[in-house]
């Protein structure tokens, strides 16, 4: 999932290749996001096959998948942020 800094929303897609798919959506050339750059990963997950990842895709993108990315970014970056704060 790549979260837009522009408009603080997510895209969700699948890919062969994370890395080269990032990059296409950082240099614009993927129109759903090349208005919204610029974009950052907040998550992602492997699939052990394109059509596992395609059916995961269509899940997160319903309001219960919304849901499930929403709490699970949150606990990750309550945990984040209360680890950097013990740490200093």
């Amino acid at each position: 999932m790549l979260r837009s800094d522009r408009d603080q929303r997510p895209y969700t897609g699948t890919t062969h290749d994370l890395r080269t798919r990032i990059k296409l959506h950082a240099d614009g050339k993927v129109r759903a996001t090349a208005y919204r750059r610029p974009l950052v990963l907040v998550y992602y997950e492997v699939g052990l096959s394109s059509d596992d990842a395609f059916r995961r895709e269509r899940s997160l993108k319903t309001g219960k998948g919304k849901r499930f990315l929403r709490n699970r970014l949150a606990s990750f970056l309550a945990r984040f942020s209360t680890n950097k704060l013990e740490r200093r």
